[in-house]
């Protein structure tokens, strides 16, 4: 009997084993054909000149053949201003729904938590039509610049920071809390010297993960921020331009009209799709930066604290 249930859980657990490989590598299967197909097309126009230069006076497939450069600039700037928004609320919201409403009866709490998970079902373009509504309401129609597509990538930014948070904030243990508690210190500083350092590794890697979610998204920006070929570093004033936004634009676009004299002058047909694959490199490469920066630092801390 006992060697007849040994022998099958030997066989469940090869047959299991051999399951989950081979759902890992379906998995890895799109993941690996998307990067290799990035690189493949993206990286013959990727250099110096496309990193450094932007949109402004290029015509057509002619020369120059302009850059990314004013793009980087405004998706570093709107997510920038996404994350001074929603990493404080969404800190600060995990912090109420895990230290000052453990109760599950509490009404106030589950409320929070309900529309936490609604709004982590929100359509991205939603979240861009809520931000260019109330600016309008504001500043009135037509009201569109950086900052509106910082408050609509903070929508959907916060319930991504309030979920981690919330879930590194539980694993703290209780007898820590409790601990401090006896000790005559209180609940806030508790929280703030004790609970928040122990969970902080996992905290700063959740954001930089919702980060990592946003910094993509096309939807809400093409609403909120529009496009612009030109630098433009202010967050409050006029349109700005992002890289997904110039990459949907740019493979929009489609093919350039080439005479057969400015063919021989180095015009180059496909080169819109060219600088739309190189950007959605660089933006594939910023992600993975984000990711590398959230894991060093996360090993880092959790080094320190261990010391």
């Amino acid at each position: 009997m006992n060697e007849s249930t040994n022998l099958r859980r030997k066989v469940t657990n090869k047959v299991m084993t051999g399951v989950v490989a081979l759902a890992f590598l379906i998995t890895l299967v799109p993941l690996v054909s998307t990067i290799y197909t990035t690189l493949e097309f993206g990286i013959t126009r990727l250099n110096w000149d496309f990193l450094s230069n932007t949109m402004k006076g290029v015509i057509g497939g002619r020369p120059p053949f302009g850059g990314i450069y004013h793009a980087i600039i405004g998706t570093g700037l709107v997510t920038f201003g996404a994350a001074l928004i929603a990493v404080p609320i969404g800190i600060l919201t995990a912090i109420y729904l895990v230290e000052y409403s453990p109760s599950e009866d509490h009404r106030l709490a589950r409320c929070i938590s309900t529309l936490v998970d609604v709004m982590t079902g929100i359509p991205s373009i939603v979240a861009g039509l809520f931000a260019y509504a109330f600016f309008a309401i504001v500043f009135g129609p037509g009201a569109v610049f950086g900052f509106s597509g910082s408050v609509a990538l903070s929508v959907l930014m916060i319930p991504t920071v309030v979920r981690s948070t919330e879930e590194m904030l539980k694993v703290v243990p209780q007898d820590m809390r409790e601990a401090s508690l006896a000790l005559g210190i209180s609940k806030e500083r508790t929280i703030c010297r004790i609970v928040l350092r122990i969970a902080l590794p996992g905290i700063i890697t959740g954001v930089l993960l919702a980060i990592a979610r946003i910094i993509g998204e096309t939807a809400p920006l093409l609403i909120t921020v529009g496009s612009f070929d030109s630098l433009n570093a202010n967050l409050f004033s006029g349109r700005m331009m992002t890289l997904p936004v110039y990459i949907y634009g740019q493979y929009q676009e489609g093919f350039a009209t080439c005479t057969p004299q400015a063919l021989v002058d180095g015009c180059v047909e496909s080169i819109r799709l060219e600088r739309a694959w190189a950007a959605a490199l660089v933006l594939i490469i910023i992600v993975l930066v984000l990711n590398i920066i959230g894991r060093v630092v996360k090993a880092k801390l959790m080094n320190k604290r261990g010391k």
